[in-house]
């Protein structure tokens, strides 16, 4: 996929979660939802300081701060496919668990702001990096300025699902 195309990919999801986000009652984003796991606003604490993360690990491999080392033939099919393996809990890292807090409605609007105004300075650098200098992801290992923006993408339309989950809990 072309990287013009992931980042239109990117844009169009940040979109969903600030409608979403909108459209959240003010009392229940910080609460815990009947499914139990994350609230709304750890989700969105945990997606958007991600994301953050990972635009400074595409900018480390993008400007030579990485290592020439292979990505997993299973990571790479997940780039391809453009999704986690489905029926998986996934457990997150230790590291960027501690990271994640309740924020408000506001915080988050400005967590998403601040991802937006990152990506767009990252971006270019996307078409300048070789595709052999890599960064280690945490679960994913080592990916380079594309494959990050990829991830990214994933990454968000994953946790874009786990608001709708969520969603569906308070309903019933």
């Amino acid at each position: 996929m072309r990287a013009a195309k992931i980042k239109a990919s990117i844009h169009k999801t940040v979109d969903a979660y600030k409608s979403k986000l909108s459209a959240y009652a003010d009392d229940i984003f910080q609460q815990q939802p009947p499914i139990a796991g994350w609230s709304y606003s750890e989700v969105y604490s945990h997606i958007f300081d991600s994301s953050l993360l990972s635009l400074i690990a595409l900018e480390h491999a993008a400007k030579g701060k990485g290592e020439d080392k292979p990505t997993a033939f299973a990571v790479r099919l997940i780039l391809l496919l453009g999704a986690l393996p489905p029926a998986r809990q996934y457990k997150v890292p230790q590291r960027l668990a501690d990271r994640v807090k309740k924020i408000s409605k506001t915080e988050a609007l400005d967590f998403i702001l601040e991802f937006e105004e990152a990506l767009t300075d990252n971006y270019p650098l996307v078409g300048l990096a070789t595709a052999t200098c890599k960064t280690k992801h945490p679960r994913l290992g080592y990916l380079n300025a594309k494959q990050w923006l990829r991830f990214i993408e994933i990454h968000l339309k994953h946790h874009l699902k786990q608001l709708e989950r969520i969603e569906k809990s308070f309903q019933a």
